[in-house]
């Protein structure tokens, strides 16, 4: 997959999965920056989430994303190209600014 932007929402096949990681086909927001997705195999994604309730920083409401999404900041993870099957849309500015905050406070930046 090519010409995937920061802040694009993109379904991404995580299994295989071991332990606590979250796991199935969802959507995730791509969080590397651009420049660096067009040159590497991998990219940095927080999956998405509607089964799960906001507890900042941790979980962060995204209602750009579609009704009840929420961003699992604690799953934070990197992911080879081609488990990512689709482009579903893109978070808001207000939504990134959120998850960018989360990303912060949870890896102490």
């Amino acid at each position: 997959m090519q010409n995937l932007k920061r802040g694009d929402v993109v379904w991404v096949n995580l299994d295989p999965t071991v332990g606590g990681e979250i796991q199935k086909r969802r959507p995730c927001v791509v969080m590397s920056l651009s420049v660096l997705n067009e040159k590497r195999l991998t990219v940095v994604v927080v999956p998405l989430s509607t089964g799960s309730t906001p507890r900042p920083p941790l979980v962060v409401a995204v209602p750009s994303a579609g009704t009840g999404s929420n961003a699992r900041i604690d799953q934070i993870r990197a992911v080879d190209k081609s488990r990512i099957l689709d482009v579903a849309g893109k978070l808001t500015r207000a939504d990134m600014e959120q998850v960018e905050q989360g990303l912060r406070t949870v890896l102490g930046l």
